[in-house]
Protein backbone atom coordinates (compact mmCIF):
# COMPACT_ATOMS: atom_id res chain seq x y z
CA UNK A 1 0.00 0.00 0.00
CA UNK A 2 1.40 3.35 -0.66
CA UNK A 3 1.20 6.18 2.10
CA UNK A 4 -2.16 8.57 1.39
CA UNK A 5 -4.66 5.47 1.31
CA UNK A 6 -2.80 4.29 5.09
CA UNK A 7 -2.88 7.71 6.53
CA UNK A 8 -6.58 7.89 5.89
CA UNK A 9 -7.23 4.45 7.12
CA UNK A 10 -5.28 5.04 9.98
CA UNK A 11 -7.53 8.62 10.62
CA UNK A 12 -10.93 6.84 9.64
CA UNK A 13 -9.93 3.55 11.79
CA UNK A 14 -10.13 5.71 14.78
CA UNK A 15 -12.44 8.25 14.36
CA UNK A 16 -16.03 6.15 14.11
CA UNK A 17 -18.89 7.22 15.02
CA UNK A 18 -18.26 6.67 18.68
CA UNK A 19 -15.81 9.23 18.63
CA UNK A 20 -17.98 11.57 16.14
CA UNK A 21 -20.69 11.65 18.77
CA UNK A 22 -18.34 10.91 21.67
CA UNK A 23 -16.07 14.13 21.19
CA UNK A 24 -19.11 16.59 20.00
CA UNK A 25 -20.83 15.54 23.20
CA UNK A 26 -17.69 15.72 25.58
CA UNK A 27 -16.91 19.38 23.71
CA UNK A 28 -20.59 20.04 24.33
CA UNK A 29 -20.79 19.24 27.67
CA UNK A 30 -16.31 20.41 28.99
CA UNK A 31 -15.00 22.22 26.64
CA UNK A 32 -12.24 22.36 24.47
CA UNK A 33 -9.73 20.00 26.20
CA UNK A 34 -10.74 16.63 25.35
CA UNK A 35 -9.29 17.49 21.39
CA UNK A 36 -5.85 16.28 23.65
CA UNK A 37 -7.43 12.72 22.96
CA UNK A 38 -6.95 13.81 19.62
CA UNK A 39 -3.43 15.80 19.46
CA UNK A 40 -1.91 13.55 21.49
CA UNK A 41 -2.07 10.98 18.70
CA UNK A 42 0.65 12.82 17.01
CA UNK A 43 3.75 11.53 18.62
CA UNK A 44 2.31 8.47 19.31
CA UNK A 45 1.84 8.20 15.80
CA UNK A 46 5.35 9.11 14.77
CA UNK A 47 6.77 6.69 17.25
CA UNK A 48 4.39 3.91 15.25
CA UNK A 49 6.02 4.40 12.07
CA UNK A 50 9.55 5.47 13.79
CA UNK A 51 10.14 2.89 16.12
CA UNK A 52 7.28 0.11 16.37
CA UNK A 53 6.61 -0.24 12.75
CA UNK A 54 10.57 -1.21 11.58
CA UNK A 55 10.44 -3.85 14.86
CA UNK A 56 7.17 -5.46 13.61
CA UNK A 57 8.58 -5.91 9.85
CA UNK A 58 12.36 -7.03 10.98
CA UNK A 59 10.27 -9.70 13.58
CA UNK A 60 8.07 -10.85 10.28
CA UNK A 61 4.64 -11.36 12.27
CA UNK A 62 1.02 -10.88 11.17
CA UNK A 63 -0.29 -10.14 14.80
CA UNK A 64 0.66 -8.39 17.91
CA UNK A 65 0.08 -11.29 19.87
CA UNK A 66 2.39 -13.36 17.19
CA UNK A 67 5.18 -10.55 17.78
CA UNK A 68 4.95 -11.14 21.70
CA UNK A 69 5.26 -14.76 21.36
CA UNK A 70 8.53 -14.57 19.47
CA UNK A 71 9.70 -11.99 21.78
CA UNK A 72 8.89 -13.83 24.97
CA UNK A 73 8.33 -17.39 23.90
CA UNK A 74 5.51 -19.79 25.08
CA UNK A 75 1.61 -19.97 24.31
CA UNK A 76 -0.23 -18.26 27.54
CA UNK A 77 0.72 -14.47 27.24
CA UNK A 78 0.04 -14.84 22.96
CA UNK A 79 -3.51 -16.11 24.03
CA UNK A 80 -4.13 -13.78 27.18
CA UNK A 81 -3.90 -10.69 24.56
CA UNK A 82 -5.48 -12.27 21.45
CA UNK A 83 -8.57 -12.47 23.91
CA UNK A 84 -7.68 -9.09 25.63
CA UNK A 85 -7.63 -7.76 22.27
CA UNK A 86 -11.00 -9.13 20.92
CA UNK A 87 -12.76 -7.97 24.39
CA UNK A 88 -11.91 -4.24 23.67
CA UNK A 89 -12.99 -4.47 20.75
CA UNK A 90 -16.17 -5.59 21.70
CA UNK A 91 -16.53 -3.16 24.87
CA UNK A 92 -14.90 -0.02 23.48
CA UNK A 93 -15.09 0.16 19.83
CA UNK A 94 -18.14 -2.21 17.91
CA UNK A 95 -20.16 -1.44 20.77
CA UNK A 96 -20.09 2.15 21.53
CA UNK A 97 -19.56 3.12 17.57
CA UNK A 98 -22.96 1.03 17.09
CA UNK A 99 -24.73 2.57 19.83
CA UNK A 100 -23.40 6.36 19.11
CA UNK A 101 -24.34 5.68 15.05
CA UNK A 102 -27.88 4.04 16.01
CA UNK A 103 -28.68 7.24 18.53
CA UNK A 104 -27.83 9.35 15.61
CA UNK A 105 -30.04 8.05 12.95
CA UNK A 106 -32.67 7.36 15.87
CA UNK A 107 -32.53 11.28 16.63
CA UNK A 108 -32.50 12.68 12.98
CA UNK A 109 -35.01 10.57 10.87
CA UNK A 110 -36.96 8.73 13.58
CA UNK A 111 -36.63 5.00 12.71
CA UNK A 112 -36.20 2.13 15.35
CA UNK A 113 -33.24 2.23 17.42
CA UNK A 114 -32.42 -1.48 16.82
CA UNK A 115 -33.89 -1.35 13.16
CA UNK A 116 -30.73 1.58 12.74
CA UNK A 117 -28.52 -0.89 14.51
CA UNK A 118 -28.88 -3.86 12.37
CA UNK A 119 -29.44 -1.86 8.90
CA UNK A 120 -25.73 -0.56 9.71
CA UNK A 121 -24.65 -4.05 10.60
CA UNK A 122 -25.74 -5.98 7.40
CA UNK A 123 -23.98 -3.11 4.99
CA UNK A 124 -20.73 -2.83 7.31
CA UNK A 125 -20.47 -7.23 8.09
CA UNK A 126 -21.08 -7.50 4.24
CA UNK A 127 -18.25 -5.51 1.81
CA UNK A 128 -15.55 -6.67 5.17
CA UNK A 129 -16.51 -10.13 4.40
CA UNK A 130 -16.90 -9.76 0.65
CA UNK A 131 -13.75 -7.33 0.52
CA UNK A 132 -10.93 -8.20 2.98
CA UNK A 133 -8.05 -5.58 4.02
CA UNK A 134 -7.66 -3.83 0.40
CA UNK A 135 -11.33 -2.91 -0.11
CA UNK A 136 -10.98 -2.03 3.77
CA UNK A 137 -8.43 0.28 3.83
CA UNK A 138 -9.51 1.56 0.16
CA UNK A 139 -13.08 2.29 1.46
CA UNK A 140 -11.43 4.30 4.56
CA UNK A 141 -9.77 6.67 2.12
CA UNK A 142 -12.93 7.24 0.16
CA UNK A 143 -15.16 7.68 3.94
CA UNK A 144 -12.29 10.26 5.30
CA UNK A 145 -13.00 12.25 2.27
CA UNK A 146 -16.93 12.21 3.20
CA UNK A 147 -15.92 12.64 6.63
CA UNK A 148 -14.06 15.41 6.57
CA UNK A 149 -15.63 17.43 3.81
CA UNK A 150 -19.29 16.66 5.34
CA UNK A 151 -17.92 18.08 8.88
CA UNK A 152 -16.04 21.00 7.08
CA UNK A 153 -19.23 22.02 5.64
CA UNK A 154 -20.92 21.41 9.00
CA UNK A 155 -18.47 23.45 10.67
CA UNK A 156 -18.63 26.65 8.44
CA UNK A 157 -22.42 26.61 9.18
CA UNK A 158 -22.27 26.52 13.16
CA UNK A 159 -19.47 29.03 13.18
CA UNK A 160 -21.41 31.42 10.83
CA UNK A 161 -24.65 31.26 12.71
CA UNK A 162 -22.93 32.32 16.16
CA UNK A 163 -21.00 34.77 14.73
CA UNK A 164 -17.18 33.32 14.70
CA UNK A 165 -14.62 32.37 16.97
CA UNK A 166 -14.59 35.01 19.27
CA UNK A 167 -18.25 34.68 20.30
CA UNK A 168 -18.06 30.98 20.89
CA UNK A 169 -16.87 31.39 24.12
CA UNK A 170 -19.73 34.06 24.93
CA UNK A 171 -22.38 31.72 24.02
CA UNK A 172 -21.10 28.69 25.17
CA UNK A 173 -20.52 30.26 28.94
CA UNK A 174 -24.55 31.12 28.58
CA UNK A 175 -26.08 27.83 27.07
CA UNK A 176 -27.44 25.92 30.12
CA UNK A 177 -30.10 24.06 28.80
CA UNK A 178 -33.97 24.46 29.48
CA UNK A 179 -34.68 20.41 29.83
CA UNK A 180 -32.85 19.55 32.90
CA UNK A 181 -31.66 15.66 33.80
CA UNK A 182 -29.79 14.33 37.09
CA UNK A 183 -25.90 14.19 35.72
CA UNK A 184 -22.67 15.21 36.98
CA UNK A 185 -21.89 18.12 35.90
CA UNK A 186 -24.99 20.12 36.82
CA UNK A 187 -25.44 21.21 33.28
CA UNK A 188 -23.31 23.76 33.65
CA UNK A 189 -20.69 24.94 31.82
CA UNK A 190 -16.93 24.70 32.99
CA UNK A 191 -14.89 28.00 33.81
CA UNK A 192 -11.73 26.79 32.22
CA UNK A 193 -14.26 25.66 29.06
CA UNK A 194 -11.58 27.66 26.26
CA UNK A 195 -8.84 25.92 27.80
CA UNK A 196 -6.38 22.99 27.14
CA UNK A 197 -4.54 22.03 30.14
CA UNK A 198 -6.59 22.02 33.32
CA UNK A 199 -6.14 21.65 37.01
CA UNK A 200 -4.70 18.24 38.32
CA UNK A 201 -6.58 18.28 41.19
CA UNK A 202 -10.37 19.89 39.91
CA UNK A 203 -10.03 19.54 36.58
CA UNK A 204 -12.39 17.25 34.38
CA UNK A 205 -9.21 16.52 32.07
CA UNK A 206 -5.96 17.12 34.04
CA UNK A 207 -3.22 18.27 32.54
CA UNK A 208 -0.73 15.98 34.04
CA UNK A 209 -3.11 13.24 33.27
CA UNK A 210 -3.68 13.80 29.59
CA UNK A 211 0.31 14.07 29.46
CA UNK A 212 1.10 10.98 31.22
CA UNK A 213 -1.77 8.81 31.71
CA UNK A 214 -3.16 9.71 27.73
CA UNK A 215 0.25 8.51 26.03
CA UNK A 216 0.05 5.37 27.97
CA UNK A 217 -3.35 4.69 26.65
CA UNK A 218 -2.30 5.50 23.18
CA UNK A 219 0.40 4.14 22.58
CA UNK A 220 -1.59 0.83 23.76
CA UNK A 221 -4.12 1.91 20.53
CA UNK A 222 -1.61 3.36 18.04
CA UNK A 223 1.57 1.33 18.54
CA UNK A 224 0.29 -2.01 19.96
CA UNK A 225 -3.76 -2.48 19.07
CA UNK A 226 -3.98 -5.25 15.70
CA UNK A 227 -6.66 -2.69 14.26
CA UNK A 228 -4.07 -0.03 13.81
CA UNK A 229 -1.03 -1.72 13.20
CA UNK A 230 -2.55 -3.95 10.75
CA UNK A 231 -2.68 -0.91 8.47
CA UNK A 232 0.80 0.57 8.93
CA UNK A 233 2.42 -2.89 7.71
CA UNK A 234 0.73 -3.30 4.54
CA UNK A 235 2.89 -0.09 3.86
CA UNK A 236 4.64 -0.63 0.58
CA UNK A 237 7.90 0.54 2.36
CA UNK A 238 9.18 1.77 5.56
CA UNK A 239 8.64 6.00 4.03
CA UNK A 240 5.29 5.34 3.10
CA UNK A 241 4.69 3.93 6.43
CA UNK A 242 6.06 7.62 8.03
CA UNK A 243 4.42 9.30 5.41
CA UNK A 244 1.02 7.42 6.41
CA UNK A 245 1.60 8.51 9.87
CA UNK A 246 2.54 12.16 9.12
CA UNK A 247 -0.93 12.58 6.84
CA UNK A 248 -2.87 10.84 9.52
CA UNK A 249 -1.24 13.15 12.47
CA UNK A 250 -2.31 16.05 10.61
CA UNK A 251 -5.69 14.70 9.91
CA UNK A 252 -5.66 14.01 13.62
CA UNK A 253 -5.17 17.68 14.61
CA UNK A 254 -8.86 18.33 12.67
CA UNK A 255 -11.51 17.35 15.50
CA UNK A 256 -10.72 20.14 17.40
CA UNK A 257 -12.40 22.95 14.97
CA UNK A 258 -14.74 20.02 12.99
CA UNK A 259 -16.51 17.98 15.70
CA UNK A 260 -15.45 19.50 19.11
CA UNK A 261 -16.02 23.43 18.61
CA UNK A 262 -19.42 22.48 16.66
CA UNK A 263 -20.46 20.42 19.97
CA UNK A 264 -19.92 23.42 21.85
CA UNK A 265 -22.07 25.05 19.38
CA UNK A 266 -24.82 23.03 19.84
CA UNK A 267 -25.32 23.91 22.76
CA UNK A 268 -25.98 27.28 22.01
CA UNK A 269 -28.13 26.57 18.62
CA UNK A 270 -28.49 23.88 16.16
CA UNK A 271 -26.74 24.46 12.75
CA UNK A 272 -28.87 21.67 10.69
CA UNK A 273 -27.59 20.49 7.72
CA UNK A 274 -29.59 16.48 8.98
CA UNK A 275 -29.03 15.00 5.99
CA UNK A 276 -25.37 16.15 5.14
CA UNK A 277 -24.37 14.53 9.29
CA UNK A 278 -26.25 11.00 8.61
CA UNK A 279 -23.79 11.05 6.07
CA UNK A 280 -20.87 11.66 7.85
CA UNK A 281 -21.81 9.60 10.53
CA UNK A 282 -22.15 6.63 8.10
CA UNK A 283 -19.47 7.11 6.92
CA UNK A 284 -17.27 7.29 10.27
CA UNK A 285 -19.51 4.10 11.26
CA UNK A 286 -18.43 1.90 8.86
CA UNK A 287 -15.02 3.07 8.14
CA UNK A 288 -14.40 2.32 12.03
CA UNK A 289 -16.44 -1.15 12.37
CA UNK A 290 -14.86 -2.53 8.55
CA UNK A 291 -11.84 -1.74 10.50
CA UNK A 292 -12.47 -3.58 13.71
CA UNK A 293 -13.99 -6.94 11.74
CA UNK A 294 -11.20 -7.36 9.90
CA UNK A 295 -8.46 -6.84 12.29
CA UNK A 296 -10.39 -9.21 14.73
CA UNK A 297 -10.94 -11.65 12.74
CA UNK A 298 -7.50 -12.10 11.37
CA UNK A 299 -6.22 -12.01 15.34
CA UNK A 300 -8.67 -14.43 16.33
CA UNK A 301 -7.94 -16.77 13.30
CA UNK A 302 -3.87 -16.49 13.33
CA UNK A 303 -3.70 -16.15 17.26
CA UNK A 304 -6.29 -18.57 18.18
CA UNK A 305 -7.93 -20.49 16.21
CA UNK A 306 -4.58 -22.12 14.29
CA UNK A 307 -3.31 -22.99 17.86
CA UNK A 308 -6.32 -25.24 18.29
CA UNK A 309 -6.30 -26.58 15.15
CA UNK A 310 -3.02 -26.48 13.57
CA UNK A 311 -4.15 -28.11 10.07
CA UNK A 312 -6.98 -25.94 9.50
CA UNK A 313 -6.90 -24.54 5.91
CA UNK A 314 -7.57 -21.74 4.30
CA UNK A 315 -11.32 -22.72 3.88
CA UNK A 316 -11.93 -23.31 7.39
CA UNK A 317 -9.84 -20.43 8.43
CA UNK A 318 -11.93 -18.09 6.12
CA UNK A 319 -15.26 -19.23 7.69
CA UNK A 320 -14.04 -19.22 11.49
CA UNK A 321 -13.11 -15.49 10.71
CA UNK A 322 -16.38 -14.42 9.33
CA UNK A 323 -18.62 -16.59 12.22
CA UNK A 324 -15.86 -14.56 14.52
CA UNK A 325 -17.26 -11.18 12.91
CA UNK A 326 -20.97 -12.63 13.60
CA UNK A 327 -20.18 -13.36 16.88
CA UNK A 328 -18.39 -10.17 18.32
CA UNK A 329 -21.69 -8.32 16.60
CA UNK A 330 -23.90 -10.75 18.76
CA UNK A 331 -22.18 -9.37 22.24
CA UNK A 332 -21.81 -5.98 21.17
CA UNK A 333 -25.25 -5.68 20.71
CA UNK A 334 -26.05 -7.04 23.66
CA UNK A 335 -23.93 -4.41 25.88
CA UNK A 336 -25.61 -1.59 23.61
CA UNK A 337 -28.17 -1.04 27.44
CA UNK A 338 -25.47 -0.84 29.37
CA UNK A 339 -24.12 1.86 27.50
CA UNK A 340 -27.15 4.04 27.25
CA UNK A 341 -26.81 4.76 31.24
CA UNK A 342 -23.34 4.88 31.65
CA UNK A 343 -21.20 8.02 32.49
CA UNK A 344 -23.60 10.38 32.79
CA UNK A 345 -23.97 9.78 28.70
CA UNK A 346 -20.26 10.57 27.93
CA UNK A 347 -19.92 7.63 25.24
CA UNK A 348 -15.99 8.94 24.97
CA UNK A 349 -15.58 9.16 28.28
CA UNK A 350 -16.67 5.81 28.88
CA UNK A 351 -14.27 4.56 26.45
CA UNK A 352 -11.22 6.27 27.90
CA UNK A 353 -12.08 4.93 31.19
CA UNK A 354 -12.17 1.15 30.30
CA UNK A 355 -8.99 1.12 28.19
CA UNK A 356 -7.41 2.99 31.31
CA UNK A 357 -8.30 -0.24 33.13
CA UNK A 358 -6.97 -2.73 30.79
CA UNK A 359 -4.12 -1.60 28.30
CA UNK A 360 -1.48 0.09 30.56
CA UNK A 361 -0.33 -3.87 31.15
CA UNK A 362 -0.35 -4.36 28.30
CA UNK A 363 1.89 -1.29 26.93
CA UNK A 364 4.56 -1.92 29.73
CA UNK A 365 4.62 -5.11 28.58
CA UNK A 366 5.37 -3.98 24.88
CA UNK A 367 7.76 -1.28 25.97
CA UNK A 368 9.85 -3.66 27.88
CA UNK A 369 9.83 -6.18 25.42
CA UNK A 370 11.09 -3.58 22.65
CA UNK A 371 13.80 -1.48 24.55
CA UNK A 372 14.58 -3.62 27.77
CA UNK A 373 16.37 -7.33 26.67
CA UNK A 374 16.62 -8.51 29.84
CA UNK A 375 12.33 -8.74 29.73
CA UNK A 376 11.41 -12.54 30.01
CA UNK A 377 8.04 -14.26 29.52
CA UNK A 378 7.64 -14.88 33.62
CA UNK A 379 8.03 -11.30 34.06
CA UNK A 380 5.52 -10.15 31.43
CA UNK A 381 3.19 -12.79 31.93
CA UNK A 382 2.85 -11.96 36.12
CA UNK A 383 3.59 -8.04 35.27
CA UNK A 384 0.01 -8.48 32.73
CA UNK A 385 -1.69 -10.91 35.44
CA UNK A 386 -1.10 -8.50 38.38
CA UNK A 387 -2.53 -5.52 36.27
CA UNK A 388 -5.50 -7.36 35.39
CA UNK A 389 -6.29 -7.75 38.45
CA UNK A 390 -5.69 -4.02 39.59
CA UNK A 391 -7.63 -2.83 36.47
CA UNK A 392 -10.74 -5.12 36.73
CA UNK A 393 -10.92 -4.76 40.57
CA UNK A 394 -11.65 -0.48 39.16
CA UNK A 395 -13.36 -1.77 36.45
CA UNK A 396 -16.01 -3.63 38.25
CA UNK A 397 -16.28 -0.81 41.17
CA UNK A 398 -16.85 1.59 38.05
CA UNK A 399 -20.10 -0.19 37.42
CA UNK A 400 -20.94 -0.71 40.77
CA UNK A 401 -20.35 2.66 42.10
CA UNK A 402 -21.22 4.94 38.84
CA UNK A 403 -20.72 8.51 39.18
CA UNK A 404 -23.27 10.41 41.57
CA UNK A 405 -25.61 13.08 39.96
CA UNK A 406 -24.97 16.74 40.60
CA UNK A 407 -25.30 18.08 44.40
CA UNK A 408 -24.45 14.64 46.21
CA UNK A 409 -21.40 13.82 48.17
CA UNK A 410 -19.08 11.38 46.88
CA UNK A 411 -19.28 8.43 48.93
CA UNK A 412 -17.68 6.37 46.20
CA UNK A 413 -14.35 4.14 47.32
CA UNK A 414 -10.91 6.31 47.24
CA UNK A 415 -9.85 4.33 44.22
CA UNK A 416 -13.19 6.12 42.37
CA UNK A 417 -13.48 9.39 43.61
CA UNK A 418 -9.84 10.58 44.32
CA UNK A 419 -8.00 8.78 41.35
CA UNK A 420 -8.75 10.14 37.93
CA UNK A 421 -8.70 7.12 35.55
CA UNK A 422 -6.03 9.29 33.69
CA UNK A 423 -3.70 9.31 36.75
CA UNK A 424 -4.81 5.47 37.30
CA UNK A 425 -3.53 4.67 33.77
CA UNK A 426 0.07 5.81 35.04
CA UNK A 427 -0.24 4.23 38.19
CA UNK A 428 -1.18 0.88 36.60
CA UNK A 429 1.40 1.44 34.17
CA UNK A 430 3.70 2.06 36.80
CA UNK A 431 2.85 -1.24 38.53
CA UNK A 432 2.96 -3.83 36.06
CA UNK A 433 6.41 -3.05 34.73
CA UNK A 434 7.68 -3.09 37.98
CA UNK A 435 6.36 -6.74 38.18
CA UNK A 436 7.65 -6.87 35.01
CA UNK A 437 10.91 -5.73 36.06
CA UNK A 438 11.39 -7.60 39.14
CA UNK A 439 9.96 -11.07 37.51
CA UNK A 440 12.79 -10.53 34.99
CA UNK A 441 15.54 -10.23 37.27
CA UNK A 442 14.66 -13.06 39.96
CA UNK A 443 14.30 -15.45 36.51
CA UNK A 444 16.80 -16.67 33.95
CA UNK A 445 17.31 -14.09 30.86
CA UNK A 446 15.54 -15.16 28.24
CA UNK A 447 17.35 -17.27 24.92
CA UNK A 448 19.42 -15.08 22.24
CA UNK A 449 16.47 -16.19 19.87
CA UNK A 450 14.29 -13.98 21.71
CA UNK A 451 16.12 -10.77 21.55
CA UNK A 452 17.67 -11.05 18.08
CA UNK A 453 15.75 -8.60 15.31
CA UNK A 454 13.23 -8.34 18.12
CA UNK A 455 14.45 -5.31 20.18
CA UNK A 456 15.17 -1.47 19.36
CA UNK A 457 18.96 -2.73 20.37
CA UNK A 458 19.38 -5.67 17.80
CA UNK A 459 18.04 -3.70 15.21
CA UNK A 460 20.75 -2.07 14.21
CA UNK A 461 23.12 -4.65 14.31
CA UNK A 462 21.32 -6.82 11.35
CA UNK A 463 20.22 -4.28 8.50
CA UNK A 464 18.84 -5.35 5.31
CA UNK A 465 21.05 -6.53 2.18
CA UNK A 466 22.52 -3.31 0.52
CA UNK A 467 19.63 -2.42 -2.10
CA UNK A 468 21.03 -0.65 -6.12
CA UNK A 469 22.42 2.40 -5.77
CA UNK A 470 19.59 4.64 -7.24
CA UNK A 471 17.09 3.08 -4.82
CA UNK A 472 19.33 3.67 -2.06
CA UNK A 473 19.77 6.69 -2.75
CA UNK A 474 15.89 7.24 -3.49
CA UNK A 475 15.11 5.88 -0.17
CA UNK A 476 17.65 8.11 1.28
CA UNK A 477 15.97 11.34 0.01
CA UNK A 478 12.22 10.17 1.24
CA UNK A 479 13.11 9.64 4.59
CA UNK A 480 15.04 12.79 5.00
CA UNK A 481 11.56 14.12 3.57
CA UNK A 482 9.73 12.46 6.13
CA UNK A 483 12.20 13.64 9.25
CA UNK A 484 11.68 16.98 7.77
CA UNK A 485 7.91 16.84 7.96
CA UNK A 486 7.62 15.08 11.37
CA UNK A 487 9.94 17.62 12.87
CA UNK A 488 7.31 20.26 11.00
CA UNK A 489 4.34 18.55 12.08
CA UNK A 490 5.40 18.45 15.57
CA UNK A 491 6.33 21.98 15.77
CA UNK A 492 2.37 23.25 14.53
CA UNK A 493 1.17 20.84 17.34
CA UNK A 494 2.84 22.29 19.81
CA UNK A 495 2.04 25.70 18.80
CA UNK A 496 -1.62 24.50 19.08
CA UNK A 497 -1.21 23.40 22.30
CA UNK A 498 0.60 26.55 23.34
CA UNK A 499 -2.25 28.30 21.44
CA UNK A 500 -5.24 26.94 23.58
CA UNK A 501 -3.44 26.21 26.60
Amino acid sequence: MTWWPIGASLFASSEGSGLFIGLAGSGAAGGLAVAGFEWNATYVLLALAWVFVPIYVSSEIITMPEYIQKRYGGQRICMYLSVLSLLLSVFTKISTDLYAGALFVHICLGWSFYLCTLLMLAVTALYTIAGGLAAVIYTDALQTLIMVVGAVILSVKAFDQIGGYEHLATAYARAIPSRIVANTTCHLPREDAMHMFRDPYTGDLPWTGMTFGLTIMATWYWCTDQVIVQRSLSARDLNHAKAGSILASYLKMLPMCLIIMPGMISRALFPGLRGLMVAVMMAALMSSLTSIFNSSSTLFTMDIWRRLRPRAGERELLLVGRLVIVVLLSVSVAWIPVLQGSDGGQVFIYMQSVTSSLAPPVTAVFVLGIFWQRANEQGAFWGLMVGLAVGAARLVLEFLYPALPCGNVDTRPAILGSIHYLHFAVALFTLSGAVVVTGSLLTPPPPAAQIQNLTWWTLAKDRPPRAKTGDTQKQAFWARVCGINAILLMCVNIFLYAYFA
